[in-house]
């Protein structure tokens, strides 16, 4: 499956300051890891956001907000966030803040 580049691009340039951010192919699209953690990424033209068990109830009820099922089964903790509900830098700014909170807050991996 392809992914949008340009909101890989808009997400790259989110993530710019730090230095711990690695990409990685990852559900048939692209994901931005921190310290080892999914964050965020790019599936079809769709933001992938991992916002974790706790916030997952919350962020579903989000505008452009879904759950992830790319196997089928929602993904608990995970969600997927439409277009519409990127269009300006501050909305995708929101969305990659909670799933960067998300992975700062879980331990390192090597």
């Amino acid at each position: 499956m392809a992914y949008n580049e340009k909101l890989a691009e808009r997400i790259r340039m989110q993530l710019s300051d730090r230095t711990d951010v690695f990409e990685r192919k990852m559900f048939g699209g692209l994901a931005f890891m921190v310290r080892g953690h999914m964050c965020c990424g790019v599936v079809g033209d769709e933001l992938m956001v991992r916002v974790g068990p706790k916030a997952y109830e919350a962020a579903l009820k989000e505008n452009h907000a879904r759950e992830m099922d790319f196997t089928g089964k929602p993904l608990r903790g995970m969600v997927y966030v439409a277009a519409p509900g990127l269009a300006s830098a501050k909305q995708l700014g929101k969305w990659v803040e909670r799933g960067l909170q998300f992975a700062l807050n879980l331990p390192e991996k090597k």
